[in-house]
């Protein structure tokens, strides 16, 4: 009895080592949502004032699509992903929106008006409600919806040019497919 006491806890050790170990293989920024091929949750949100793009809500992601980065300017690695979410813009065509996460609406302009603006609407998410509706983790995070409103593909923390060649461009295409 003993030795069952104490064999029991070195082998929930060795089994989550081993869970652990299976696991690191797997790219992190993947991550699989409950919202795959689900729609878009219902939402709407405002326009970040004078910024001169609109808000965006739920039917908005519908009739074609649509990259939605979820951004804020506090944020470094947003800073960092930035050009690579204008290319992403000028080479897929692709229509690009914005979740503003919790951000006063000057600093979000700032952001913006530094490092340039690819979005054609920005959505103002100061309570991280449709942050969290979407699933966020934090920021930044990029989704694909496809034309029907549908969430096809999700990208957690920074776009970098390998996951946008590999992972990014490719969802887009399969979005349109």
């Amino acid at each position: 009895m003993r030795y069952v006491l104490f064999a029991l806890p070195l082998l929930l050790l060795v089994a989550l080592v081993a869970i652990f170990a299976s696991s690191m293989d797997r790219d992190p920024s993947l991550v699989r949502s409950v919202l795959i091929d689900k729609p878009a949750p219902a939402f709407a949100m405002e326009a970040i004032p004078e910024l001169g793009v609109p808000g965006f809500d739920t039917a908005a992601l519908k009739g074609e699509v649509t990259v939605v980065n979820v951004f804020a300017s506090w944020c470094l690695p947003c800073r960092a992903e930035h050009p690579l979410l204008e290319a992403v813009k000028d080479v897929a065509k692709v229509r690009m929106f914005g979740i503003n996460q919790s951000d006063a609406p000057e600093n979000a302009r700032a952001f913006l008006a530094e490092l340039g603006n690819p979005y054609d609407a920005v959505g103002a998410d100061r309570d991280r409600r449709v942050s969290i509706d979407w699933g966020v983790y934090g920021v930044p995070e990029t989704f694909v919806v496809d034309a029907n409103g549908v969430i096809t593909f999700k990208h957690v923390g920074p776009l970098t040019p390998q996951a946008v060649d590999d992972h990014l461009l490719p969802a887009i295409e399969k979005a349109r497919g």
